[in-house]
């Protein structure tokens, strides 16, 4: 690592100084060594302000960046400053873009045409946040599993938080659909937060399709301050955000707000009204995001072309659900077209379970509403 990259690492670790006055200093010194070296004086001049400036001035004298970077070797993180090509493309559009970031994966490979080992490129410039709930119902797991599936199966590669719920559905579902995945953390990138993710932590490393992606130093813990700097960065690094749970209150809406400020799309899964879960989703729609059945609905409006892989075994005209409620809803159906009133008498389900369950065949493309809440099989 040369001493000009090294020094807007020791910037990155400071915490008085963020993507904004890291610019100020950049711009005034032409270059983070030059602002790294700069008089104390000059940088209280600048603005930088007299607590701050002296506390950098403490800060640089004791911070043993060999050491840091050391650390960074031995734990295979590499850093990606604005100024590297390799810096992605869509986050460095925003206005408070990250001046570095940690990235911490396990590449794959393919053999080229000329017989050499080339690395596969994590695709940065197809890419979805998927975002909601951490107290995700089943109704959530199973909408977050088909869209997600559907999504790298054309190519999409998937952003998420690697929180509990919805996040972790939808980073486990790009990996068993074969798909990318870039988990972007609220903390360093060698933390593992929650505890509970180590598995999806480690999968997303090993597996050569994912990434780890922080803003933050090495060690530092995450603490709800940091969150919704964090959202910025899922949105910033995606075309779009898409809500498939969350409660009015959720911190998925603080990630459809910072798309919508960055210029990006923002979807959103309907849910069963009575679920307190849906009322993200429903306050977005009203707010004029784009509504999702289907994985279709999301690439169109993206104008990303790609081809679904079909899923074998469950060809629509055979499919005969996965749980009990679809299994006894099918049945009801057959053959029929029914208003789901009559599903609702025949199958002995509630109003709420079987609207739910119809949602997600729908997503399924299983069924299809004909108008008027008459359903039947997808012809």
């Amino acid at each position: 690592m040369d001493e000009e990259k090294k020094r807007w690492v020791a910037f990155s670790v400071f915490p008085g100084i963020g993507p904004v006055r890291f610019r100020l200093l950049y711009d005034y010194f032409g270059s983070a060594h030059a602002a790294w070296d700069a008089p104390i004086a000059e940088l209280k001049h600048i603005g930088l302000g007299e607590k701050r400036s002296d506390a950098f001035d403490h800060f640089r004298k004791t911070f043993d960046l060999d050491g840091y970077v050391s650390q960074l070797a031995e734990l295979h993180v590499s850093v990606l400053t604005l100024t590297d090509p390799k810096y992605p493309a869509l986050l460095k559009k925003i206005s408070d873009a990250p001046f570095l970031l940690y990235v911490r994966g396990k590449p794959s490979y393919r053999v080229s045409s000329g017989g050499k080992h080339e690395k596969i490129p994590i695709r940065m410039n197809r890419t979805l946040a998927v975002v909601g709930t951490r107290k995700v119902s089943r109704y959530g797991v199973e909408v977050t599993q088909k869209i997600v599936t559907d999504l790298v199966s054309a190519g999409v590669t998937i952003v998420s938080g690697m929180a509990y719920g919805v996040d972790a559905v939808a980073h486990q579902s790009a990996l068993d659909g074969g798909g990318q995945t870039v988990a972007v953390l609220g903390c360093g990138v060698d933390v593992i937060a929650p505890p509970s993710n180590r598995r999806l932590y480690e999968e997303i490393i090993a597996s050569g399709r994912g990434a780890i992606v922080s803003e933050m130093p090495l060690g530092l813990r995450p603490n709800k301050g940091i969150f919704p700097a964090r959202n910025r960065i899922i949105s910033g690094l995606s075309l779009g955000v898409l809500v498939t749970e969350g409660a009015d209150d959720s911190g998925a809406l603080i990630t459809a707000r910072y798309a919508g400020e960055q210029g990006r799309d923002v979807f959103a899964i309907p849910g069963p009204i009575t679920n307190p879960m849906s009322r993200a989703p429903a306050k977005l729609l009203k707010s004029g995001a784009k509504l999702v059945e289907r994985v279709e609905d999301i690439l169109e409006e993206l104008n990303i072309e790609g081809t679904l892989r079909k899923d074998s075994g469950q060809a629509r005209g055979v499919y005969e659900g996965e749980t009990k409620e679809e299994k006894k809803i099918l049945s009801v159906l057959g053959s029929d077209r029914l208003h789901m009133d009559d599903i609702v008498r025949a199958s002995g389900l509630t109003t709420a379970k079987v609207a739910a369950t119809l949602t997600v065949l729908e997503i399924k493309g299983i069924v299809k509403d004909y108008g008027e809440k008459v359903y039947g099989r997808t012809e």
